[in-house]
């Protein structure tokens, strides 16, 4: 890699939010003057300023030592909470530049250069109209570092080594650049489901069922392939606080069945420990029986303890929830099938399988939710006939492996199982909508931390974002919208849907 490879797209260099940035060049070179311009000044650690703070002034030599200390401590910290980081001091020192990748890789985060190649008659001319100028001597020697250095700079190991451009801010899920814009995918063969996490709308509740219908029709009409809810009594501290509003999961799907046509209906996922199991599949056999045959059973082996304490339900270790749930994916099978045989569970223990009316699926589909290797893909390979992951395209990726290595080892087809994959999002039309709506929802975070939190990007971010996850083998992608309180969220994730073709409307 050389100087000349740079990271752009249409003109702009794309940075992950995660991402420690270094400013290589000589003095006048323009690193401040550019840094000022494309990042928020808190994202910014200069040399110069910190030997102000802890020295006499910024052009205080004596006090470079503590000012560096201070530098490398502040990148350490920044770096360990996953901040984006710009260093703007010359990084003209080999072993300095050495020591910034290592930080970085020991946090697992990405460095990048940005090398400022001035010619040396701009960067003396700019020297010499500074009210504190820096010594003839001293830029001279700056000048002959850098054309040292930067015949270096692309063989040291960075992630990437750029010109100094217009700046882009992505979360790190985005970083690639949307590949070959505007083209579609209809070869991926990628659906859509709808996640709805929250129901925290203004209006509540007296609107709740009018905006829920709204968004359900709307969702319906994109082309999204299924609508699913969450199995909570209590809001989840990942969504929202406890007392926000979160409707009864199968009461909302029932009302959702009655306002639309087309869509798949189901919990991701239905929590084990909340239900007699039996009962379970008669509220799943009436569902599908009332929504015409679109019912799907969202299950998983629960975990909030919060909402078990305040509903008086147990909540077992997780051995015994995981045998409960393994029990309850032979069990529900033979509930929905022909006659009543007698089951007998290692924690249900012997049960007659009688529920009627029968659903109108000959099989309703078994989704578990959890990408845990030993236990949860090992039972998704015995008994499910889907999955839902989370993660990115290289974790998915693995996972997906993990889980047809469990298959082989029972004999299944890998390719019965379908994976699904839940991750929220933030679309805009462009990156002005996106910073806009990043903005609104933002509160006391940054604009960076809540980019990174929502997943937010332009359309051809998230066409990229999802034509790689198709790739590591996701056949579903659950959206759980960042911005959902109307069908104006939904439609702007439209050409989303849109660029993956008839395929992403048909049912699964």
């Amino acid at each position: 890699m050389g100087l000349d490879d740079v990271v752009r797209s249409h003109g702009t260099i794309r940075l992950p939010s995660d991402a420690l940035v270094v400013l290589v060049g000589p003095s006048g070179s323009g690193k401040s003057w550019w840094a000022r311009r494309q990042f928020e000044p808190a994202q910014v650690v200069s040399s110069d300023r910190l030997r102000a703070l802890v020295g006499e002034g910024a052009h205080d030599q004596r006090a470079g030592g503590d000012a560096f200390a201070l530098l490398d401590d502040i990148v350490d910290r920044r770096l360990r909470r996953g901040l984006l980081t710009v260093v703007d001091s010359l990084a003209l020192d080999d072993d300095r530049r050495h020591n910034y990748r290592q930080t970085a890789g020991r946090h697992g985060r990405p460095c990048y250069a940005i090398a400022f190649d001035a010619d040396p008659a701009t960067c003396r001319a700019r020297n010499r109209d500074r009210e504190r100028p820096v010594p003839a001597k001293v830029l001279a020697a700056q000048l002959r570092s850098w054309s040292r250095v930067r015949d270096l700079l692309g063989g040291e190991g960075f992630d990437r080594v750029a010109s100094p451009s217009d700046v882009v801010v992505v979360p790190p899920a985005l970083l690639a650049a949307p590949d070959e814009a505007g083209r579609r995918h209809r070869d991926v063969g990628l659906r859509f489901g709808l996640h709805i996490s929250t129901f925290q709308w203004p209006g509540r509740p007296e609107q709740t069922a009018e905006r829920l219908a709204s968004i359900a029709r709307a969702a319906e009409d994109v082309g999204f392939a299924g609508l699913w809810v969450m199995d909570h009594m209590i809001q989840v501290p990942q969504v929202g606080r406890e007392w926000e509003d979160i409707l009864d999961s199968y009461s909302t799907l029932a009302y959702l069945a009655a306002v639309t046509r087309r869509v798949r209906l189901g919990t991701l996922v239905t929590a084990v420990t909340f239900r007699n199991v039996m009962h379970l599949a008669k509220i799943i056999a009436t569902l599908d029986v009332l929504s015409g045959g679109r019912a799907v059973c969202g299950l998983g082996a629960a975990w909030f303890a919060r909402e078990h304490e305040a509903y008086g339900w147990p909540l077992p270790p997780p051995v015994e929830r995981f045998a409960l749930l393994e029990d309850a994916l032979q069990l529900l099978p033979l509930c929905w099938g022909p006659g009543a045989p007698v089951f007998d569970g290692g924690v249900l223990g012997r049960r007659e399988t009688i529920c009627y009316p029968r659903p109108i699926q000959e099989r309703v589909p078994i989704l578990v939710g959890g990408g845990g290797e030993r236990r949860t893909l090992r039972l998704v390979a015995r008994y499910a006939d889907a999955c839902n992951l989370m993660g990115e395209p290289g974790t998915v990726r693995h996972k997906v492996g993990v889980l047809h290595a469990h298959c082989r080892d029972v004999e299944r087809d890998p390719g019965a199982v379908e994976i699904t994959h839940l991750s929220p999002v933030l679309v805009g039309r462009d990156r002005g909508e996106v910073d806009a709506l990043v903005d609104r929802l933002r509160g006391r975070a940054t604009r960076a931390a809540t980019a990174r939190r929502l997943t937010a990007g332009t359309v051809d971010d998230h066409v990229d974002r999802f034509r790689r996850l198709a790739d590591a083998g996701v056949r579903t992608a659950m959206v759980s919208l960042a911005d959902l309180e109307d069908a104006a969220a939904v439609e702007r994730f439209a050409p989303v849907i849109a660029a993956f073709g008839p395929t992403s409307t048909t049912r699964a």
